[in-house]
């Protein structure tokens, strides 16, 4: 799944006309890098979630054949926040694990390593290293697994979510339809001890402002 469906506030007045995902990096649309890399290893259906300029969105991506994808969409009338959009979309994603990605970051993370989730576990988080502009991050890692760590939200906020995941539909099964942040879901997850990550050291960059933006476009035009 990729979430699609924010109003990208802070990057107006470029979102006035054209939303977040459609924003072009390195010559292509942040989504159309993101949906190649997920055809690149090996995924096959896609849903995004659609509201602010969805229609735009709708008409670009038509249904992903281009992409060799098969694209479905989840349209959100009013904005639902991101457990409220992965909730609305279960019927589409089905009852096993899906990858999250959110439609405003770029990196260079290998998706192929988000694999099984291990025994127990509903959701395995991609971390980075608290950015110079994020005051606190969001979350620690805690006791070692076999594959990365379980996560900690009582700790000082060193690493901040990625926006990349694999998640179990089981996390959101029993959720009531409608607005729902991710975090309050994420912690009461990592209470139960279900909730793993691992650090990604390299290239991240959420396109959260015009000034990230423009200093990711500088960033790839030197390599």
């Amino acid at each position: 799944m990729i979430l699609a469906a924010g109003r990208g506030t802070r990057l107006l007045p470029l979102t006035a006309a054209v939303p977040k995902p459609l924003i072009e990096v390195a010559g292509k649309t942040l989504i159309a890098h993101q949906l190649e890399r997920l055809a690149g290893v090996g995924i096959e259906r896609v849903v995004v979630n659609l509201h602010h300029l969805g229609g735009m969105l709708r008409r670009h991506l038509g249904n992903g054949s281009g992409f060799g994808l098969e694209i479905h969409y989840s349209e959100e009338p009013q904005l639902l926040e991101t457990a409220g959009g992965i909730v609305q979309a279960l019927p589409i994603l089905g009852d096993g694990p899906f990858l999250l990605v959110n439609g405003d970051v770029f990196s260079d993370f290998d998706l192929a390593s988000l694999g099984d989730l291990a025994d127990g576990i509903l959701a395995h988080l991609v971390m980075v290293p608290r950015p110079d502009w994020q005051e606190r991050g969001d979350f620690d890692l805690g006791e070692a697994l076999t594959s990365g760590h379980r996560l900690r939200s009582d700790g000082p906020g060193s690493l901040t979510y990625a926006g990349l995941a694999r998640y179990h539909a089981t996390l959101f099964r029993d959720l009531e339809p409608g607005f729902r942040p991710l975090r309050p879901v994420l912690e009461a997850g990592i209470a139960a001890g279900q909730v793993s990550a691992e650090v990604h050291p390299g290239l991240w960059e959420d396109i959260g402002t015009l000034e990230r933006l423009a200093a990711l476009r500088r960033r790839l035009a030197q390599r």
